[in-house]
């Protein structure tokens, strides 16, 4: 097979165009096509993908979405060469890839991306592939160029691999963010905690967004955006079926950079302040607390003495006789977590009540202006 002469490149975003700049400084002969009308100058265009694959033996698209890649490869199918191979790097779900390879057949390669923009540049990709053969033996060469190929079964399993790779992206960035929140509540130095995570197994993502994560203004350009991140997150927890570590997910403008998401203050005092008179009423006694901290509907439900129980507000209120319990001293609460969902949030905390331990979980609303409990569910063990 003859690597073919002529890459249509069709998508030149950032990861597009320094792909496609890549291939043109090692001598590969491109012509690109975007929607956005952003070119790189190193890249010859053109504004009709048709010509861009009229002449091309291999076309490497690099779009957003599968809905992106469909509506493309729909539009210049007409075009293309019966001997054109089809390379795409999108992050779609396994079933979108499954069905794109069934479409294109054996001229399909399903190739997503481990790396980003400088990966890119530098040639360092880590490229998941998954095609026919022969459509891989003439698409290698320029898979080469761009970084390291491993070859996978086929288009979902290809998929999903990169829908796993991500996920343990977006895990370190919501660990960064932890780790920098509990650093800012404890009056560390932004930049001294940096110092000493990147000799950690965050190491790398650090040294990466340190510009993004001191918290000033940068020039740096994103690389990967949160919105990015969290469409691939949406099509992981949907091909699935299970849950993500925090449905909230990053926290930060689709465009920015994924690194700003680990910057994001911790949640606001409001959405703490019915936990804390919570905690204010079993530290006193006093059911006054409660009925601050939940709506007047509110309901707790949990297992007690081996039943089911469901309280209204009145009747929880009615089990706190108004002062300390004798061993107040020796008792502890904590926030463990809190998750904000624009005017609803939840939230854990841990009771250490003696030999009990409670875990309690909690539904919050934003009304009038303020936050409350509007249910609560726990377990009791010792």
């Amino acid at each position: 097979m003859t690597t073919p002469h002529t890459i249509a490149v069709l998508g030149l975003g950032r990861m597009g165009g320094a792909m496609a700049s890549r291939l043109a400084a090692q001598g590969r002969d491109i012509v690109g096509w975007t929607r956005s009308g952003r070119t790189p100058a190193a890249v010859t265009s053109t504004g009709d993908p048709n010509e861009a694959v009229a002449a091309a033996g291999l076309v490497l698209l690099a779009l957003f979405d599968a809905p992106a890649c469909r509506q493309v490869l729909d539009r210049v199918r007409g075009s293309l060469r019966d001997d054109t191979v089809i390379v795409n790097t999108a992050t779609v779900a396994p079933a979108e890839a499954a069905e794109l390879a069934r479409r294109f057949g054996p001229s399909y390669v399903h190739a997503p991306l481990i790396g980003s923009v400088p990966a890119a540049t530098a040639g360092d990709l880590r490229i998941l592939a998954a095609a026919d053969q022969g459509a891989l033996a003439r698409a290698r060469p320029v898979l080469d160029t761009l970084g390291t190929v491993r070859q996978v079964a086929d288009a979902a399993t290809a998929a999903a691999l990169k829908l796993i790779a991500n996920n343990s992206l977006a895990g370190a960035v919501l660990a960064l963010r932890d780790s920098l929140r509990q650093a800012d509540a404890l009056g560390l130095p932004r930049a001294q905690v940096l110092d000493v995570l990147e000799h950690g197994q965050l190491g790398g993502l650090v040294a990466r967004k340190r510009p993004f994560l001191l918290g000033g203004p940068t020039e740096a350009t994103a690389e990967f955006t949160v919105g990015a991140l969290a469409k691939d997150m949406a099509l992981l927890a949907a091909a699935s079926g299970t849950p993500l570590r925090s449905a909230a997910g990053p926290a930060a403008a689709p465009e920015a950079d994924i690194a700003v998401a680990a910057t994001a203050p911790a949640v606001a005092e409001a959405v703490l302040e019915p936990l804390r008179a919570y905690a204010r009423g079993h530290a006193t006694g006093d059911p006054a607390h409660f009925r601050d901290a939940f709506l007047p509907t509110a309901h707790i439900e949990g297992m007690r003495d081996g039943a089911f129980v469901s309280w209204r507000l009145d009747e929880y209120c009615a089990l706190f006789p108004g002062e300390p319990a004798p061993d107040e001293p020796a008792r502890s609460r904590r926030v463990d977590a809190v998750d904000v969902h624009g005017t609803v949030a939840t939230a854990t905390m841990t009771l250490s009540h003696g030999a009990d331990t409670f875990t309690d979980v909690f539904l919050l609303v934003r009304a009038d202006g303020g936050w409350r409990i509007a249910n609560k569910a726990y377990h009791r063990h010792d």
